[in-house]
């Protein structure tokens, strides 16, 4: 790869050829536009024009798109262009505007969809990237083995100001290693941000005094960009940890920003980011927004969960962990993939025998505050969990012998959710 290239491969599909729409992306996203003009020289193009680096053609296909272009078949292929770095100043905005800008609008794609991202070692340079990421993440949880496990508080939003307390009390005596806002919990008038904040530092305290563990809460900050900084500085000054950003909504350079501020964890939520990456056929795939997501610095990251209740597969979530813990060359730290997403006790053994590391943070809304016995069973339960999963054993055997020994944890959480999956 060039050292003065962002190369971005895409998944196209033209109504005209595949060298012409190539052609016509490379000049769209840069110094072109549908005609030449005065002043684009050839000197110009060659500095700052992008460059069509690779076509490889896939055959004809029903177009997947509607176009003002009415073709009954469309040329399908993968095409990889490369973009001056130059162009963008280190700015991922910037480079979001240029992978994934105007060209998904261009008639003559009835398909469009961002596949691959390779970053030049000088952009990624200036880039910070994540403050804690998976190993000042356990540090900081105290978690130095195994996955850490954490929770949503649910109702996800309804709960005034005494039923939010006694569940967050609730939730830090159970053993719990982490919890969080739901992202529809931003700054209600019936529970507001300050008033959410406030409870927290008071059970953080009380919790810490019974247990000697400091849990993190992972604040929902978003809203106005004005606001930010304040949230960002009213957790912090009230000895928090966490913030969380739906950064898909919020923006990325917001989540630049936080990092900016510095010293508290960024959690960096998903929501909204399917409507650019559940088609295969339109958008971005989660493998090129993660590396936009750990250079700004997200230490935790949300990639969905195996057997969840939402849409993507098993294979594609473990894919999604995969390319995360791979990190991206030159930031000295990696992300924690983050499993939500109705996670219970029967998604242990499928993620471990998928990706086969526990550095993952597993939220457990219902799957631990549905426990029948409780929110400190429903912890137990995903630990014994994971337990057997690292240790081979079938989950069902392994539930029987703690039950015989007088734990019914498990037990009771496969009965509770096994017919949910």
């Amino acid at each position: 790869m060039s050292e003065s290239l962002v190369e971005c491969t895409y998944y196209v599909e033209s109504t005209t050829t595949l060298h012409a729409v190539a052609d016509e992306l490379a000049g769209e996203q840069t110094s072109g536009t549908f005609i030449k003009i005065p002043g684009e020289t050839s000197q110009l193009t060659e500095k700052f024009g992008g460059r069509v680096l690779e076509v490889s053609d896939l055959g004809l296909v029903p177009p997947s798109l509607p176009s003002r272009f009415h073709v009954e078949r469309a040329r399908a292929g993968i095409v990889r262009i490369g973009y001056p770095a130059a162009n963008l100043g280190g700015d991922l905005t910037a480079l979001l505007t240029v992978i994934a800008g105007n060209l998904f609008e261009l008639a003559s794609l009835s398909a469009c969809k961002v596949i691959g991202l390779r970053l030049p070692a000088e952009f990624t340079a200036a880039h910070p990237g994540p403050a804690y990421g998976i190993d000042g993440t356990r540090q900081a949880i105290g978690v130095t083995t195994g996955p850490i496990i954490g929770t949503i508080v649910k109702p996800n939003i309804g709960l005034d100001a005494e039923g939010f307390r006694q569940r967050v009390r609730d939730l830090m005596l159970a053993d719990i290693d982490f919890i969080k806002d739901d992202e529809v919990n931003a700054d209600p008038a019936h529970l507001p941000f300050a008033e959410r904040v406030r409870i927290v530092a008071e059970e953080t305290d009380r919790a810490a005094q019974k247990t000697g563990r400091r849990i993190p809460y992972a604040f929902n900050i978003s809203g106005p960009a004005q606001d930010l900084e304040r949230k960002h500085t009213l957790v912090r000054d009230n000895g928090g940890q966490c913030v969380m950003l739906p950064v898909f909504h919020q923006g990325i350079s917001s989540l630049e920003y936080l990092r900016h501020l510095g010293g508290l964890q960024i959690h960096a939520h998903r929501a909204g980011f399917p409507a650019v990456s559940r088609s295969g056929t339109l958008g971005i795939s989660f493998g090129a927004w993660q590396q936009l997501l750990q250079l700004a610095g997200a230490d935790h990251i949300h990639v969905s969960g195996l057997m969840s209740k939402f849409s993507e597969e098993d294979d594609e979530v473990a894919a999604n962990i995969r390319t995360i813990h791979a990190g991206v060359e030159g930031l000295e730290h990696r992300s924690i993939p983050v499993l939500s997403s109705g996670q219970t006790v029967l998604s242990a053994r499928a993620t471990y025998d998928a990706v086969g590391s526990t550095d993952v943070m597993v939220l457990a809304g219902g799957g631990i505050i549905a426990h029948p016995d409780g929110a400190a069973a429903g912890v137990r339960s995903m630990r014994q969990a994971w337990q057997a999963a690292l240790d081979g054993d079938d989950l069902g055997k392994r539930a029987t012998s703690l039950a015989d020994s007088g734990d019914t944890a498990l037990n009771a959480a496969i009965a509770k959710f096994g017919g949910h999956k």
